[in-house]
């Protein structure tokens, strides 16, 4: 692994990637050779239009998806070549994610879907009831432990969505358009479950969203316009 001119090394690394699918008998290149790299502790947020490869990317960065070229690196381990069982341990253990669309299993209680990826996990490092329930309560949902998917509003379920993705302790948070299904306020309110969360935890987030308003909230914002980023710069102040 490299690291940065402050001795910092970076828990996510694409180097020059891209992803390339067919389509009849032309080829559709979604990503154009992107690299980045983000470090300990920061929330950055990925920002562009409809189309313009965002979801691919966070889909190659989280290991669910392999580049066309190109490497992408998860705390040292180069995901774009493992095997799919190692690939699946690596998403478990060093990856969580989070969707504009919740995922939760209906017929189980928050408390029930947090503590899955521990019962997943190859080697547990939490007692799966002890670690859901001291993330839902860090998440404000303490009393809401019990209740299943359909006795919670939008901003609630998303709540328990982010406290499952760090259910294994991730060094990374992956979310994708994390308000897009939720009104104002209770984007507010997952908005700030997330910067609680870093600050606590001092896991690393990437949101990737069309809403320069999400963006605003990150401590850096790389923009992505047809494949390519077009920049990195400093969030808005």
């Amino acid at each position: 692994m490299t690291s940065d001119g402050f001795g910092r090394t970076p828990v996510l690394r694409a180097v020059n990637v891209t992803k390339e699918l067919p389509l009849g008998a032309e080829v559709v290149r979604i990503l154009r050779g992107v690299s980045l790299e983000v470090y300990k502790g920061e929330r950055v947020g990925i920002i562009g239009p409809s189309g313009s490869g965002k979801t691919t990317l966070l889909g190659l960065m989280g290991g669910l998806d392999k580049p066309t070229s190109g490497m992408v690196e998860i705390d040292g381990i180069d995901i774009s070549r493992l095997s799919e069982s190692r690939l699946a341990e690596v998403r478990n253990e060093k990856i969580g994610f989070v969707f504009q669309f919740f995922n939760l299993v209906p017929t189980l209680t928050a408390l029930e879907n947090v503590m899955l990826p521990i019962e997943f996990a190859r080697k547990p490092k939490f007692h799966p009831r002890r670690r859901a329930a001291e993330l839902l309560d860090l998440l404000g949902l303490k009393d809401q432990m019990h209740h299943r998917p359909n006795q919670l509003s939008g901003g609630q379920q998303q709540r328990v969505a982010i406290a499952r993705a760090l259910a294994n302790n991730p060094p990374l948070l992956l979310a994708d358009e994390p308000t897009g299904n939720l009104d104002t306020e209770a984007g507010k309110v997952v908005l700030k479950a997330l910067a609680d969360v870093q600050r606590e935890t001092g896991t690393t987030v990437v949101v990737v969203t069309h809403d320069p308003r999400v963006a605003e909230q990150m401590d850096r914002v790389l923009t992505l316009l047809d494949g390519q980023l077009l920049r990195q710069a400093e969030a808005f102040a």
